[in-house]
């Protein structure tokens, strides 16, 4: 019998199996108590997730109908600086070219970000800051609590994509002056792709813009919110709720900070067999920035094709990703986010060794000891 892959992506993640089965009941009234105790459990533990207190809705969409509300409802015709080192930075700035006057501050991808230039660009009146958190493209981890400090300091708004670090990593969101944050269900909470979460400060309220979206105007979903029982303002996917509450329950029963110190541990694995391996990480770190704890962004070595490792690790059972756009076939990427540990790092890492090997890759050491190192 054929076995699934082991998917040790940026997302999507491997699922336990309360949250599959979750989804293989009959459906249910989406006006009824019974939904709304669903929305109010997924709530209640995505705003411990988030570190805030502010109010919270999930939307029928991904990651990137989170992105589009959050740009959307505040920035339709306003000065937004978008801060670029990654795909989904460059994602952030096509957006908010649609809705407002968007200013890119780019750097190269997997590189430290412009701060400098985002000071200047508030000093000139940019009055909303967007920033990917962590930059899955890249394996590179923005420092949003700087940003943060910027944004608050010249009283703009601060949207920040947290899509593949909320759950999985530290995230302070109103600690951090964050306005508007978004996470993405298929990543760090290991639930299917498909609905997306968004927080709203009371101070981004008081700039909600005169036109929203229909779909996705969130004053429709606080409304909604805040009836008896709890609902959405559309119909919602209801059997990926049913799977969301299950996720947000399996992280409530770990715990918060015991599943980000777990992310942690992967991704100090997973770096460790790269630096044993002699590979180097694609990302070009300072003091500010840091690698990214769920996904590890790995060169190259002269000569390994990527199309033929990953094709290598693909029949073993495990599919990790490559890189996008420019970045095709001169990184891999290792994903270390979801309802994974050491087990399935272990066994991608030893994959990964026995892949260098088979494509012409002299390994300098054993990356497979020096990840058991971390998690023994």
């Amino acid at each position: 019998m054929e076995k699934e892959p082991l998917l040790m992506l940026p997302g999507p993640v491997p699922m336990p199996e309360r949250v599959r089965y979750a989804m293989m009941r009959q459906a249910i009234n989406h006006r009824s108590a019974e939904f709304g105790a669903v929305y109010s459990d997924c709530v209640r533990v995505l705003k411990t997730v988030f570190g805030t207190v502010n109010d919270l809705f999930v939307i029928s969409g991904s990651g990137t109908a989170g992105m589009e509300a959050a740009v959307a409802n505040f920035g339709r015709d306003t000065e937004i600086a978008c801060l670029v080192n990654g795909k989904f930075g460059e994602r952030l700035y096509k957006i908010s070219q649609r809705y407002g006057k968007a200013y890119e501050i780019a750097s190269e991808w997997g590189t430290p970000l412009n701060l400098g230039a985002l000071e200047e660009r508030l000093e000139q009146g940019a009055q909303i800051v967007t920033l990917v958190h962590n930059e899955t493209s890249a394996g590179i981890k923005n420092p949003a609590q700087e940003v943060g400090r910027l944004v608050r300091k010249h009283d703009a708004l601060f949207v920040m994509d947290g899509i593949t670090s909320i759950g999985g990593d530290v995230v302070e969101a109103d600690a951090w002056g964050v306005d508007v944050a978004i996470v993405g269900s298929q990543k760090c909470l290991a639930a299917p792709a498909g609905l997306a979460a968004v927080s709203v400060s009371s101070r981004a309220w008081e700039r909600l813009c005169k036109n929203p979206p229909y779909y996705l105007d969130l004053a429709a979903y606080r409304k909604s919110a805040g009836s008896k029982p709890m609902e959405t303002p559309y119909t919602p996917a209801v059997p990926l709720f049913l799977a969301l509450r299950e996720a947000c329950l399996i992280v409530e029963e770990e715990g918060i900070a015991n599943r980000i110190a777990r992310h942690q541990r992967m991704a100090r694995a997973v770096r460790a067999a790269a630096k044993a391996w002699g590979l180097s990480m694609f990302p070009k770190i300072d003091a500010k920035h840091e690698y990214s704890t769920t996904v590890s962004a790995i060169s190259y070595p002269e000569g390994v094709k990527d199309a033929e490792m990953r094709d290598i690790i693909k029949k073993m059972g495990i599919i990790i990703a490559g890189g996008q756009d420019h970045l095709k076939g001169k990184i891999f990427r290792i994903g270390s986010m979801g309802a994974v540990g050491a087990p399935e790092i272990l066994a991608t890492l030893a994959a990964t060794q026995f892949a260098l090997k088979k494509s012409g890759y002299k390994v300098q050491g054993d990356g497979v000891q020096a990840a058991g190192e971390v998690f023994g």
